[in-house]
């Protein structure tokens, strides 16, 4: 199968939505499919080309005159690669894909990744929505996208090349018990939440430390408000990390605290690294947690409850050991293998030609 998808970047600086194509794409090339990405400029250019897939660029920058140069760009790579199936991850990506689907006829996927943004209304014009999770499907639906485009793929990167490439990772030197979060330093993540949770319980444990891993907008802000906290010293902000999985390997408690969530890829990598998770209840996190059977679940947006949460697992190692155990079951369901199968079934819906040919 001719495989093209489309980006409007493959920058390797903690993007989730580009991690998970960029593994998606090496596992398909793996199966022996043709693939390529047509996008912007990012560091995953190398491994692409490593696995055998090729590069178009292409420029999606938000002006009128760009925009035509891009749909233009966007007519000459389909007919230099012919593709059988257009994958877009992006709204950008997926007008431009529209456009020339239609007039090309070939049948166009969209992956929706972020239940957040209204205008994700936009996947709708694809043949095929793939949603990250049930939650993410019911979303669309009251939005008004046909239930009979939708198809429910969970995340899944672990085992993936990225992963693989990175080789073994060693465990961050972290002072004990340290709370971490790898999220975008922004609201939507709840750092604010987190911060005033670790406000209420770090006087009654002297030793705790809370990790913040990830860069955004807002995290000047964030930086402010721990500034101010009376445990200031225990507040570390860890920017932007390559390998955030050393992080996790050294955290006795994973928070996400996020106040809207499609589902969350770094709780199945805190899963697999064998972390106690805490995260909201809230979109998709439920299902990446086993409906809180893998981490404990609390309410957004509720710095107390998230507060008492921290303090049962800080209180009691037995506890706490309990849902690190509990965390690490279960997460073959996650791997990019599972993922990539799962997105090729819903690729052979749209054509037919290429399902006859594969079972012959």
């Amino acid at each position: 199968m001719r495989i093209l998808h489309v980006m409007n970047h493959v920058s390797d600086r903690g993007n989730g939505i580009v991690n998970l194509a960029v593994d998606l794409a090496i596992e398909q090339r793996k199966a022996g499919h043709l693939v390529t990405f047509a996008s912007g400029h990012g560091g995953y250019e190398p491994l692409l080309q490593q696995y055998g897939i090729t590069f178009y660029h292409l420029d999606q920058t938000r002006s009128p005159k760009q925009l035509f140069a891009a749909c233009m760009e966007f007519r000459r790579i389909l007919a230099e690669f012919e593709p059988e199936i257009i994958h877009a991850h992006m709204r950008v990506g997926l007008l431009i894909s529209w456009l020339w689907s239609r007039a090309r006829h070939i049948p166009l996927v969209a992956h929706l990744h972020n239940v957040h943004d209204k205008a994700s209304i936009l996947m709708g014009l694809a043949d095929r929505i793939i949603a990250v999770s049930q939650s993410v499907s019911k979303s669309m639906q009251k939005q008004g996208i046909r239930q009979s485009k939708l198809r429910v793929v969970l995340n899944g990167t672990l085992n993936g090349a990225r992963a693989t490439q990175e080789g073994a990772v060693a465990p961050a030197r972290l002072q004990r018990p340290a709370i971490t979060t790898v999220a975008g330093m922004n609201h939507r993540k709840g750092i604010h939440e987190l911060i005033a949770a670790f406000n209420m319980i770090a006087g009654d444990f002297v030793d705790s430390h809370l990790y913040l891993v990830g860069d955004g907008p807002e995290r000047k802000l964030f930086e402010q408000l721990a500034a101010e906290s009376p445990f200031r010293d225990r507040i570390h902000f860890e920017g932007f990390q390559s390998r955030p999985q050393a992080y996790l390997l050294s955290s006795d408690i994973f928070v996400l605290a996020s106040r809207r969530e499609s589902f969350g890829l770094v709780l199945s990598e805190a899963r697999q690294a064998g972390c106690a998770i805490i995260a909201t209840n809230v979109d998709g996190i439920p299902e990446a947690l086993e409906d809180g059977k893998a981490g404990m679940l609390v309410p957004p947006r509720d710095p107390r409850a998230l507060a008492n949460a921290l303090r049962l697992l800080l209180d009691n190692d037995e506890l706490r050991r309990d849902w690190q155990n509990r965390a690490r079951q279960n997460t073959e369901v996650f791997t990019t293998a599972r993922m990539a199968e799962e997105v090729e079934n819903v690729y052979l819906e749209l054509t037919p030609a290429t399902a006859i040919k594969m079972s012959l």
